[in-house]
């Protein structure tokens, strides 16, 4: 799947001040990705404010950004969480003719063992009339799929094409690069390793800040791939610092306060999510300044 290859973004969700999705804004950060290098798109993820946004609203987001992207760049949806059937039913149920791959979360709050997780995505798999990226986040689900579990479905499950990983594990990525099935993708999830997996073997990176610095990140991610580590290097110690600045309050608050910054989208976030303190605002406005973004 060379669609996947590279650098996707996972799209923040704008929201105006009272909270309702700004279009316009989202059409601007759909744009400004799209013309700057970036090789797909990931809409209702984590980073999207997914679990804020109604079903009314992700199928408004899938119409709106199908139509602005127009088969520009491939598009991935979030569908997952800890319910299976409520799972299959949406996809059984969601429009997915503009949508080219779906990213599944492995089930959070529950901590199933592996093998309930391998039946989990077992049952998506036998479903799913499109290829599935897993997501493992256990930073966020409380539980982490192992390697040999990414594996036993990657080669079980030919619908099974990736995996977004997101551990901040380099051991763990090592290990589903040596093991994985030459046609299965590994992707990073997290954007301060993703340059050395990306040098590692690894097919690329579904990405915060790239959706911020699309031009640069996604540069820096061809450079890994093809092998070329001191002038991919270059740029990643240029973004270490706003790479760490987004994540240090919450995600997608810092990731808004940099597109603020850059007049593409407003910071609010929906609750329990607080928008970014005026501290980090003003660190996250230098950082841009030392990149000669402002």
């Amino acid at each position: 799947m060379t669609k996947f290859i590279g650098t996707g973004v996972a799209l923040i969700t704008p929201f105006k001040a009272d909270l309702s999705i700004d279009f316009e804004a989202l059409e601007r950060l759909v744009e400004h990705n799209i013309n700057n290098g970036t090789e797909y798109l990931v809409i209702s993820g984590t980073t999207g404010e997914s679990v804020t946004v109604t079903a009314e609203e992700k199928k408004m987001l899938v119409e709106f950004i199908s139509k602005v992207n127009n088969g520009r760049v491939p598009l991935v949806l979030g569908i997952g969480g800890n319910n299976t059937a409520s799972i299959i039913s949406e996809i059984n149920n969601t429009d997915l003719s503009s949508i080219d791959a779906i990213l599944s979360v492995s089930p959070y709050y529950s901590k199933p063992t592996q093998e309930g997780i391998y039946q989990h995505f077992k049952a998506i798999a036998e479903v799913s009339p499109k290829p599935i990226i897993l997501y493992n986040v256990p930073g966020r689900t409380s539980s982490n799929v192992l390697p040999e579990t990414t594996i036993r479905l990657a080669n079980d499950f030919k619908n099974i094409i990736a995996v977004k990983e997101a551990g901040n594990n380099v051991h763990q990525y090592l290990e589903l690069l040596r093991t994985k099935p030459d046609d299965f993708l590994v992707l990073s999830g997290d954007d301060d390793l993703a340059l050395g997996v990306a040098l590692a073997g690894g097919s690329g990176v579904i990405s915060v800040i790239g959706q911020a610095l699309p031009k640069e990140f996604s540069e820096m991610i061809r450079l890994g791939i093809a092998g070329k580590a001191k002038e991919a290097y270059k740029t990643h110690f240029d973004l270490m610092p706003i790479t760490r600045l987004i994540f240090s309050e919450n995600n997608p608050a810092g990731i808004k306060a940099v597109l603020e910054a850059l007049n593409i989208s407003e910071s609010h976030v929906r609750l329990p999510l607080v928008e970014a303190t005026d501290k980090l605002k003003n660190d996250i406005k230098s950082a841009l300044k030392d990149l000669g973004k402002s």
